[in-house]
């Protein structure tokens, strides 16, 4: 009992070790995304040229962030099994994994170049089905673009598998850092590259950077004796039988959410000019804080889970994902109230300049509020759906998320076509799925295991309950601050916006303390413990 619990909290020690490292590379990668959006606002503002480009990024990137990205199915296919092959991560890898990497790396070059040249084909056709509802203009333009990032479909599963690899052997950093290489080569084309008033050089840029990526990864592979062979042992092999059956469904779930998101560009592009880009500036604003502390926790939380899982461990999966989701939730809160009482004075912030005026700012921060919504069942979606990995299901999270395509559709219909909520209804829409497939998910898992939700919830509400209180502090002092501030200068919203946070802090965590939530307890126990060292 004693070695157990010493297991334990070595491992949640671990765990928090590699969830401070990753948070801190995911925030650098993020920042320069920030100053990537930063510098395609000014530029291109939220306008047709813009609309094109993200519009036709929306394919490539479901390879690049959604497959292959961290999180995706490429990366946890291969976390989910070969985690459990490779008993000792200080030696080389067996013969049998070289084997099975030489065979998942061949299937999915041969696959995703096949898609590659179809796409490149049948550019304009595809951009056309996606906004039938957009000038000829903006078809066309959105099609160049597609075929100048068609690459990237192939580079997204090749470096999907790399990042699985790299995270079972505890490589934490690269894999995190690596995806600000798209940004970097995106600022740096923009700003040295002539004028280009169709925005081509955003989509070359994009490409050479997703292939820095792969090359980046490259050497960290080699160096751990993962050697690609002529080799496809795709029939006798059980364990590509096994990384196939978790794949394909895991696969068909990403593209299902790709499809929401064709569902959601359909309806925007109805709306107005630009409204598009603003939904993707939201988006991107929204991944900032949520996706730091869903990558922080979940990235080194899954192979824990997975072998877990192998070794029948049922009451551990438990105590790890109650404490994982109970910290996500903590630190959701204060998120939510921030994205609602200064979400706009930051939008301005760091978008309003250049070709990127008011207007533009009103719609990002209108699509944002209306998300912000969705971080609490989103962070219990992703983290419940890890779970099911786990136990090699895929199957269940994809038969969810398909069934939500209808809801989504319908919900589209009745915000946008009917009730006229604009911007504002595709991402509540976004945010009603979300709650959606987190409630199902979380009730069919039963049949694998069951969870002990009832002082998880309990502990939620009473989260809810402090950061309603806050909620009202925050509000009262933001509208005074702008009663005595009437002025929208930088310097003004920077002291708005860091006062806000310094309240809302001040306020949430002594409140969760009132209730004795563990996790403030903690949160105030190593703060005071730094403080004192000092």
């Amino acid at each position: 009992m004693t070695e157990t619990l010493a297991k334990t909290k070595d491992h949640t020690s671990s765990v928090l070790k590699a969830a401070w490292l990753i948070a801190v590379v995911t925030i650098v990668s993020k920042l320069i995304g920030f100053a990537r959006d930063i510098i395609i606002a000014n530029y291109y503002g939220a306008s047709l040229v813009s609309d094109a480009y993200y519009y036709a990024y929306q394919i490539p990137s479901l390879s690049l962030i959604l497959l292959g990205g961290v999180g995706g199915p490429f990366h946890s296919a291969t976390v989910a099994i070969f985690s459990k092959l490779i008993p000792n991560l200080k030696e080389k890898p067996s013969e049998e994994v070289n084997r099975l990497y030489s065979t998942f790396m061949n299937s999915t070059i041969i696959f995703f170049l096949a898609l590659s040249v179809f796409i490149f084909f049948f550019a304009e056709p595809i951009m056309k089905l996606i906004i039938s509802s957009g000038s000829t203009e903006l078809v066309t333009l959105a099609a160049e673009h597609l075929k100048i990032m068609t690459p990237i479909l192939l580079i997204g599963g090749i470096v999907g598998i790399y990042y699985g690899i790299l995270i079972i052997y505890k490589h934490f950093m690269l894999p995190n850092l690596s995806p600000m290489l798209v940004s970097a080569a995106i600022i740096v084309a923009v700003i040295v590259a002539p004028s280009d008033q169709k925005g081509y050089v955003l989509a070359w840029a994009t490409t050479v950077g997703a292939t820095l990526q792969l090359i980046t990864q490259y050497p960290n592979i080699r160096r751990l004796g993962y050697r690609l062979k002529p080799c496809l042992d795709i029939v006798a092999n059980p364990n590509f039988k096994a990384i196939g059956e978790l794949l394909f469904p895991a696969v068909l779930s990403s593209t299902v959410g790709q499809i929401h998101i064709y569902v959601d560009m359909f309806f925007t592009s109805s709306i107005s000019e630009g409204a598009w880009t603003a939904i993707g500036y939201a988006n991107r604003i929204f991944q900032f804080p949520v996706g730091i502390l869903v990558t922080a926790f979940l990235v080194p939380l899954f192979p824990i889970f997975a072998r877990l899982a192998a070794e029948n461990k049922i009451e551990d999966i438990k105590t790890y994902f109650n404490k994982g989701v109970g910290v996500l939730f903590f630190a959701a809160i204060p998120i939510i109230i921030g994205i609602i009482t200064v979400g706009q004075d930051g939008v301005r912030l760091v978008y309003e300049r250049g070709a990127f005026d008011t207007t533009a700012t009103f719609m990002v921060s209108e699509a944002l509020w209306f998300l912000s919504a969705s971080i609490i069942p989103y962070v219990f979606r992703d983290s419940i759906t890890r779970v099911y990995y786990s136990f090699n299901d895929s199957a269940t999270p994809f038969a969810v998320a398909f069934s939500s395509i209808i809801l989504k559709l319908i919900l589209n219909w009745v915000l946008i076509t009917k009730l006229g909520f604009g911007i504002g209804g595709i991402t509540l829409s976004t945010s009603l799925v979300t709650l959606f497939n987190a409630v199902v998910l979380g009730i069919l898992i039963s049949r694998k295991i069951k969870m002990n939700y009832k002082s998880l919830f309990v502990n939620l509400f009473k989260m809810l309950v402090s950061g309603t209180i806050t909620f009202i502090v925050c509000w009262i002092c933001a509208v005074q601050y702008d009663k005595l501030v009437q002025l929208p200068m930088i310097p003004f919203e920077v002291i708005k916006i860091s006062l806000i946070a310094i309240i809302c802090l001040g306020v949430y965590i002594p409140m969760n303390l009132l209730f004795k939530m563990e996790y403030a307890g903690e949160l105030f126990n190593r703060l005071s413990a730094r403080f004192c060292r000092k």
